[in-house]
């Protein structure tokens, strides 16, 4: 997997709906970003449960200034993105 520094890295499963929603928020406000779905891709995965102690915990999502949020809600989102809608 080839990972390109100055976009957001979002990995998840196709089944999760944590990560459906964060896909669908990134969606909407016109976010571009890197998806990887870790039932597929091997070293997503290992990033993963790097990231999270073990776990397999979705969305994992990284950003390229070395931030990332784990399962991140609605307003997390808006947060990290500075959005008021």
């Amino acid at each position: 997997m080839t990972e390109d520094s100055d976009i957001i890295v979002m990995y998840g499963t196709s089944w999760c709906g944590d990560t459906r929603r964060a896909r669908t928020f990134f969606s909407r406000h016109g976010i571009d970003y890197q998806w990887v779905d870790i039932d597929y891709d091997e070293s997503g995965r290992q990033m993963v449960e790097t990231i999270n102690h073990g776990n397999r915990s979705v969305p994992t999502i990284l950003f390229p200034d070395g931030t990332f949020l784990v399962e991140p809600s609605e307003e997390d989102l808006k947060l990290k993105f500075s959005l008021t809608d």
